[in-house]
């Protein structure tokens, strides 16, 4: 060290030499300047009637002292440079307090000023949390008017990591004015007015959001672990997370793949031998870099704040995962319960918005609903509550603009569930009952007083089913105190009823307060086939998991022997895809044969080699691409076990030459490719496909005319694409309802 001091001060250095020496000599000491997390900072809220938690890091065994509001705290930095200490709880107060902490070694205290304690309250979610004052409703007036000095805001900057992190990246705390309310989360901002004005206490907002994520990437670990129905993701999610034991367990063998090829190529090097290509990185290990990611938003952006006080938390995510249905509720439990567990603060509270009605693009309209029914079914885990907003909507902005009412009405539940407040209009009616009653139902809600509607008319977007009635049925509803009579004419003996069941649904049906009721089903749904409304007049022929397909074709339900005179048939298929969804379609027609035998697959032993038109076709589906028809359609069946091609030799009207659709030609052998198709003429429509069943797993199937040059499936071999496939066959063995 001299040496080096002296070659500088020969140099006529004296300002670098300096700086060397004490460079030197910290190097020696191992000094640093004590730290703290980031989301310390001036201008922050403590919360309330709970203890202090303070903790950073400082040379290891570093004496280091912390002083708040007249209380003194003094600790020693563990062998990594790691402290914490515990200050008592203090009530809410709007005077601003310094808090320091310094070393006995580090050359810089720290000082934070303006600290203010009060309710702290973590908002996350995706965009509609995110989503700032400036972008939301009113913002001129709003911001011009936000001179809120004891509301305080945080920005958790956006961070990705696959493992938890214990700091965030750089930020600070903000105080509430018309130069920085702009930025702050709108939902949180207008949660926090309200109760501050109710609370007179300060309030703190820790924003933590990321507009288009999901829920997964929120969630820890810890709690996919408690969700039995998430132990798959909770696997997965353990063996991509360096550092636990199945990462290393799986790293393990890929390096001891590696060292073996390695060896062997150092073998054959220089010989004529070919040397095997090298172990690929398994896809398994791939660290969770991802915003989409499990846990690695959690990882980066709430873990970070875990030991930090908080009253609760504000959320308001959906969007990215409307797909999830009640998987959607599984979910909700691992982030809500994963939080609390590692909180260790008991089960705080959990405010949570329902997302709002919106197009989605081309989704099925009761996918949302299932979305809903989720949401709603959180309610059931304890210190819960959920914001409706199916009366704030803007179906063509996912981002409804009225920020100030959802703001309000979690700020409500709040007063009312988390602090003990007398708020009438906190909460949303909740379904409580359904009765039966002779040609209609009498749905029951849980409200302190009558129902009403927000337009003084009918309450709108109820639906009625039952046995025969052609799926769900528009339904009269009359109010009678807090209960909806509900009746449709279409359904002489309803067993379920739902509503508000479509993702552009605005209902008009409210509570006494006006707050509105949420989408909700009860009841029993028939099955598909009982839907039809001749559904006691079919009986079963036969029924094939189309799973089973190949050569051989076995029935799980084989009646054809005993089945002698029908005048319909009708095919029920079932088809279910993670990207299709759930498709079903019955088609119903005049029979086209009188041998129960060839009505099923037209297999050579089954003789049925049909091209022809059919009468009295009917279709009932819950998909888009063959929609349900109130009328009876023109038809034309391609059944045969022979090959076909293009050319239209049946001449069937609107059918091309070029293309297979649903007018080509069979030839040749009688054990050939095979066709299995029954089609909407008028609609130039392809109602349901199964060909070349031979193949098992590379049959072609499909609901609607295929994407792509032909229009019936043909060499699409697309049947390994569905989760669950099934066929069932079923006829009308006396004249009846036509």
């Amino acid at each position: 060290m001299l040496e080096k001091l002296s070659l500088c001060l020969r140099a006529r250095n004296i300002i670098p030499a300096i700086m060397i020496l004490i460079g030197l000599l910290c190097h020696q000491v191992a000094c640093a300047d004590i730290r703290i997390p980031k989301f310390f900072s001036s201008h922050m809220v403590l919360q309330q009637k709970m203890p202090i938690e303070i903790w950073g890091w400082a040379n290891p065994n570093e004496q280091v002292t912390v002083n708040f509001a007249g209380k003194t705290q003094e600790t020693k930095a563990n062998t990594d440079g790691e402290w914490q200490v515990q200050l008592p709880a203090m009530t809410a107060s709007k005077k601003p307090y310094v808090l320091s902490i310094s070393g006995n070694q580090s050359s810089q205290p720290i000082e934070l000023k303006d600290v203010l304690v009060g309710e702290v309250w973590l908002c996350s979610g995706q965009s509609n949390m995110e989503w700032s004052v400036a972008a939301s409703g009113n913002p001129d007036a709003e911001i011009k008017a936000a001179n809120h000095p004891l509301i305080r805001h945080l920005k958790v900057p956006r961070k990705v990591s696959p493992t938890p992190q214990a700091d965030i990246e750089n930020t600070q705390w903000e105080v509430c004015s018309p130069a920085t309310v702009a930025d702050f989360t709108a939902a949180g901002y207008y949660t926090a007015r309200r109760l501050q004005e109710a609370l007179d206490v300060p309030i703190g907002l820790i924003n933590s959001s990321w507009g288009g994520t999901r829920v997964e990437p929120w969630t820890s670990t810890v709690g996919m672990q408690q969700v039995p129905a998430l132990k798959d993701l909770h696997q997965l999610t353990m063996q991509r997370t360096p550092g636990t034991t199945q990462h290393i367990q799986r790293m393990n063998k890929h390096v001891d793949a590696t060292a073996q090829w390695l060896a062997q190529a150092r073998s054959k090097m220089g010989s004529l031998e070919v040397t095997p290509p090298s172990p690929a990185h398994p896809n398994e290990l791939r660290p969770l870099n991802g915003s989409g990611e499990p846990t690695a938003l959690y990882n980066g952006m709430i873990h970070p704040l875990v030991g930090l006080p908080i009253r609760g938390a504000l959320w308001y995510q959906g969007e990215s995962n409307r797909n999830d249905g009640m998987m959607y509720f599984e979910k909700k439990k691992a982030l809500i319960n994963g939080w609390r567990s590692i909180w260790e603060q008991g089960d705080f509270p959990f405010l949570f918005v329902q997302i709002a009605p919106f197009q989605y693009g081309n989704d099925n309209p009761e996918t949302l609903p299932e979305l809903w029914e989720a949401q709603s079914a959180t309610l059931s885990l304890p210190n819960t509550g959920m914001v409706v907003t199916n009366d704030i909507t803007t179906l063509n902005n996912i981002h409804p603009p009225n920020k100030q009412d959802v703001g309000k009405r979690l700020a409500n539940l709040a007063l009312q569930d988390v602090y003990g407040q007398s708020v009438p209009e906190a909460n949303s009616p909740e379904f409580k009952a359904m009765e039966m009653m002779p040609g209609g139902l009498k749905v029951i809600f849980d409200t302190a007083g009558d129902l009403q509607t927000r337009d003084n008319k009918p309450p709108s977007h109820f639906e009625l089913v039952g046995a025969g009635s052609d799926g769900f049925q528009p339904a009269t509803a009359e109010i009678v105190g807090n209960a909806v009579i509900l009746k449709s004419p279409k359904v002489s003996q309803p067993t379920a009823f739902r509503f508000a069941w479509n993702k552009l649904a605005e209902p008009n049906l409210t509570g006494p307060t006006g707050l509105p009721v949420a989408a909700v089903r009860h009841g029993k749904i028939p099955t598909f086939m009982e839907l039809l409304p001749d559904s006691d007049d079919y009986e079963l022929v036969y029924d094939l998991d189309l799973n089973k397909l190949g050569p051989t074709i076995t029935y799980d339900v084989n009646r054809a022997s005993t089945i002698k005179k029908f005048d319909r048939i009708a095919y029920f298929l079932e088809l279910e895809s993670k990207s299709m969804g759930d498709q079903k379609l019955v088609i119903s027609l005049d029979a086209f044969t009188d041998d129960a035998r060839q009505i099923g697959i037209p297999t050579p032993k089954s003789a049925a080699a049909f091209q022809q038109e059919v009468k009295g076709v009917k279709v009932f589906s819950n998909t888009s691409s063959v929609p349900t028809s109130t009328e009876v359609l023109e038809g034309n069946i391609e059944f045969w076990p022979n090959n076909y091609a293009e050319p239209n030799a049946a001449s069937i009207p609107g059918a091309s030459d070029q293309r297979f659709d649903f007018g080509d030609q069979p030839y040749g052998s009688e054990d050939g490719y095979g066709s299995m198709q029954i089609h909407d003429t008028g609609a130039k429509r392809t109602l349901f496909a199964i060909n070349h069943w031979n193949q098992g797993v590379g049959a072609d199937i499909g609901i609607g005319n295929s994407p792509g040059a032909t229009s019936d499936w043909t060499f699409k071999q697309n049947a390994k694409d569905y989760d669950k496939k099934r066929l069932r066959i079923y006829v009308r063995q006396k004249a009846g309802k036509r």
